[in-house]
């Protein structure tokens, strides 16, 4: 069976996500040089870092984190866009369980009750297929013990693109975008709030002041990237 396996991947080779050479045995989605190399924000166990001052004087957040600092044109915008537009969910797999491990081993982290995935439209969802940011939760939840929910938190409208806007129309614009099925359903809960990437925070922004509508509620955020 493994000579079969060998033969197939000889003219069928895996090739790393990064830099397109073979992947060998032991390597996953990215070779062992590429991971090496990756821009980690190192800021899971770091009191006042980037994305939680990103939010100082807009939201009230317990705990911020990133794994990956987003560049343009850089190798993770590369990946993002894979795991975003080009099917490649296994890459929030990766994610997921690289970041869990860093939050599972953090002490400044609340004790997450429920992971929350920022939403898509139903009409977005229906042309992707997918929420590019599901199976990154679902990885962290499990790490963490915590519950995976994608059913109270809501997207009620689909946007135009925001990539050139400034960040007082990006927040105008998305101002309105979520909606919670139960203002009582998170009470008193602990909720890690997970999305792709961090650019202006306009969108974890309105989904918090969503989430906020619920009592006695406390809000953290994860994400896979910040632009720094």
């Amino acid at each position: 069976m493994r000579a079969f396996r060998d033969l197939y991947y000889l003219f069928f080779p895996i090739v790393c996500h990064c830099c397109n050479t073979p992947l060998v045995e032991n390597e996953d989605l990215i070779c062992v040089p590429c991971r090496f190399a990756l821009p980690l924000a190192e800021m899971t166990a770091t009191t006042d870092n980037e994305v939680e001052r990103a939010f100082y004087g807009r939201i009230d957040i317990a705990f911020g984190t990133a794994l990956l600092l987003y560049e343009r044109k850089g190798v993770v915008q590369k990946l993002i866009h894979l795991l975003k537009y080009k099917s490649q969910e296994d890459l929030g797999i990766l994610f997921g369980k690289w970041l869990g491990s860093e939050l599972k081993l953090c002490d400044r982290l609340p004790i997450i009750d429920y992971v929350v995935p920022v939403p898509i439209h139903k009409k977005k969802l229906q042309k992707r297929g997918y929420n590019q940011v599901t199976k990154f939760a679902q990885e962290i939840a499990r790490s963490l013990h915590a519950e995976f929910n994608d059913r109270q938190l809501r997207s009620i409208s689909t946007n135009e693109t925001q990539t050139l806007k400034q960040r007082s129309d990006r927040w105008q614009h998305v101002k309105e975008k979520f909606y919670l099925e139960d203002t009582r359903f998170f009470e008193g809960k602990n909720i890690l709030l997970i999305d792709d990437v961090i650019t202006t925070g306009a969108t974890l922004e309105a989904c918090c002041l969503e989430l906020q509508k619920t009592k006695n509620i406390t809000i953290s955020i994860a994400t896979i990237a910040f632009t720094s």
